[in-house]
């Protein structure tokens, strides 16, 4: 039996007849459409705010260690803000830290700031990459897995280094991971001469989404069982925001969406209608999958648009955020646009948490502790005095508000307006 669920995440062909037969009849279900108003979630918008100042910093810290003079100057880095979704310069973000950036004069040129690492951020830096090293196996399957759902199984390198940060990728990954796996990766350079990362290997292990991991065991292993018999399909977890009118009907459709068949992100879709219901839950079952391959369960639309092509996903898959906000959160802070997948987080905070999320969530209270402690000498905390204070993560309020911002028809249209243009983010 295992060897026959496995045969069926295989990537299949379009000339597979018992596979087209099998999904033909559910291409059309005409599942209801509704429309649905866009609640706003103030515990999901709080982590995203935070949490992309804490990426920012460790980007910073990174760009720093990679510096050959070990420091970096205020003019190296000042049109850095947009690249780091900053939304004030940079020069004022490193010095609102000093517990991590030590500003210093310019041997020749004093009016010049400079910023190197605290002995502080030395030390957490010392303690990721040693987690980086423990966990290698598990970015090595989850870097896999994220090439294994791509048309091609290769993913440029410039679309990567975005997602390097929320994959929780080691700085340098094509350089210190890769060359370490000749039998699952390999750089290779497209047609136009762009770099790519290209899978190798199709372990059998790695084709089960997170979804089918989750009801394997437990009490839904009932459920799985049957699915893997073909006397079932899997159901996608729902949470949804309060504010909504109408229940009966959205229960109704959700009900609907959740009958249809459900297609492994690492099967071959292209003999699915892009047009069918069927297509639209598959889009939702990748999206759900690489989201839930992120250490923080979120990532920002622009980085999932640059693999739009190579994940078969529609031109404005942005619609698919604002369809199902039982599965997903569209958040606009911090001037871009973030999606989460809410079943990763409970009453504000990560449900399961990554060793690397841990070390990440020390970087924060160090941060925190620096914008307290800096108008009163911040020389005066050792590392070690910093580091063994409770730890407590302010990535979220205890309970998930929710404010109701749509209201009507009108100002959902005008949302999905700005949300579906493209180029309007400031990522």
């Amino acid at each position: 039996m295992k060897t026959f669920l496995f045969s069926l995440l295989k990537p299949r062909t379009t000339s597979e007849p018992t596979k087209l037969l099998l999904h033909h009849h559910h291409q059309w279900r005409g599942i209801a459409k509704v429309r649905l108003k866009w609640v706003k979630n103030r515990s999901l918008d709080h982590i995203i705010d935070t949490e992309t100042d804490l990426k920012a910093a460790c980007l910073l810290k990174d760009a720093i260690k990679r510096s050959p003079t070990g420091f970096l100057t205020a003019k190296s880095f000042a049109d850095w803000q947009k690249l780091l979704g900053l939304t004030v310069p940079v020069l004022r973000f490193m010095r609102r830290y000093p517990t991590l950036f030590q500003e210093f004069p310019h041997v020749r040129y004093a009016n010049l700031p400079c910023f190197k690492l605290t002995d502080t951020a030395l030390l957490l830096d010392s303690q990721e990459q040693s987690l980086h090293q423990t966990h290698e196996s598990d970015t090595v399957e989850r870097l896999c897995r994220v090439l294994m759902m791509t048309k091609s199984k290769t993913i440029p390198l410039q679309s990567l280094y975005p997602l390097k940060w929320d994959l929780g990728l080691p700085d340098g990954f094509e350089k210190v991971l890769v060359p370490k796996y000749p039998d699952c990766f390999r750089i290779i350079k497209a047609s136009n001469g762009i770099g790519c990362l290209k899978v190798i290997q199709w372990p059998k292990e790695y084709a089960v989404s997170e979804l089918q991991r989750s009801k394997e065991g437990g009490d839904l292993g009932d459920e799985y069982r049957q699915f893997k018999r073909g006397q079932t399909v899997l159901a996608f977890p729902m949470n949804f925001p309060r504010g909504y009118g109408g229940q009966k009907k959205v229960r109704v459709w959700m009900e609907e969406f959740q009958k249809l068949p459900y297609i492994s992100p690492y099967e071959d879709s292209r003999h699915i209608d892009p047009n069918s219901d069927l297509m639209e839950k598959r889009v939702v079952g990748v999206l759900h999958e690489l989201l839930s391959l992120t250490l923080h369960k979120k990532t920002k639309r622009n980085y999932l648009r640059s693999l739009r092509e190579e994940l078969n996903l529609p031109h404005k898959f942005t619609r698919i955020f604002t369809r199902y906000p039982g599965i997903f959160y569209l958040s606009l802070k911090c001037k871009t646009t973030t999606v989460a997948l809410r079943e990763g987080y409970q009453r504000g905070k990560l449900v399961n948490r990554h060793p690397l999320t841990r070390v990440r969530e020390k970087f924060y209270h160090v941060m925190r502790t620096g914008l307290l402690y800096r108008s009163q000498g911040v020389h005066l905390l050792s590392p070690q005095e910093i580091l063994l204070n409770s730890v407590e993560s302010e990535s979220g309020a205890e309970e998930s508000e929710e404010d109701e911002v749509g209201t009507g028809d009108e100002c959902y249209e005008d949302e999905m307006s700005n949300l579906d243009s493209e180029g309007s983010d400031e990522d």
